[in-house]
């Protein structure tokens, strides 16, 4: 079997440094879908089956529900598992609570989870759970501070909560690597802004976990009556 980690691409060298750890302590071949190469149909064109997907994405958005099947079924291969993404798993959000104790949270602060965003309802949904469980480990409600898409954006919700009188604000940040959105982060204006959750063990873990499930048997089949070329993905 052959492991394949899938990241969103990013021009940032600390980012695809990060992306290189995560798959070499897998033992898995790195692709990307978005920003550069190479694409996942790429590495699957050159990779001895059966191969196992591991999608390497905080929320389950577009990357994962579209991207990821269509370079699946454009490699033409039908001995392809995908698993789950990270996602909002219980361990992932402990690995959040883990960095902002690294940062200086302390109890009784404000929290805030930073978030790329999306607009893709399913990732948003994803986010929010991941802010439920960072809830239930800081005892205070958290809130989530979008730094490119949604709303409210971050350095508002910061100086939101500064004007209720909210002495200090540590952000979490729902960030897989650094690069620009933890830049601007750390640009808030809040007390504490936690590092990314890079190579923490719990996320080293859930990826672990991820690549020796059976995943999902991804094919692609040929819908009745749709034009020759047309083509359905389905999970088995």
């Amino acid at each position: 079997m052959t492991l394949v980690l899938v990241a969103h691409g990013t021009r940032d060298p600390a980012g695809v440094a990060l992306a290189r750890r995560l798959a070499a302590t897998m033992g898995a071949r790195l692709a990307f879908v978005d920003v550069l190469g190479p694409a996942l149909r790429e590495v699957l064109a050159e990779v001895a089956g059966p191969v196992t997907v591991v999608p390497a994405f905080l929320a389950a958005g577009y990357h994962v529900h579209v991207d990821v099947p269509r370079e699946v079924a454009a490699s033409g291969r039908d001995d392809v598992t995908v698993t789950e993404a990270l996602g909002p798993h219980s361990a992932v959000v402990s690995a959040v609570t883990t960095r902002l104790g690294e940062a200086g949270w302390r109890r009784g602060d404000a929290v805030v989870l930073a978030a790329a965003g999306s607009s893709d309802s399913r990732a948003v949904a994803d986010v929010h759970a991941a802010a439920q469980r960072l809830s239930m480990s800081t005892g205070r409600r958290v809130r989530v501070g979008y730094l490119a898409t949604g709303t409210p954006r971050l350095r508002e919700l910061v100086g939101e909560l500064r004007a209720t009188g909210r002495r200090r604000v540590a952000v979490g940040c729902w960030l897989l690597a650094p690069g620009r959105f933890h830049r601007a982060a750390t640009d808030c204006g809040a007390d504490v802004v936690a590092e990314p959750l890079g190579t923490h063990p719990a996320v080293l873990g859930r990826l672990s976990e991820l690549a020796g499930s059976h995943g999902r048997h991804l094919v692609a089949a040929h819908s009745c009556g749709a034009a020759s070329g047309d083509s359905i993905m389905r999970y088995c």
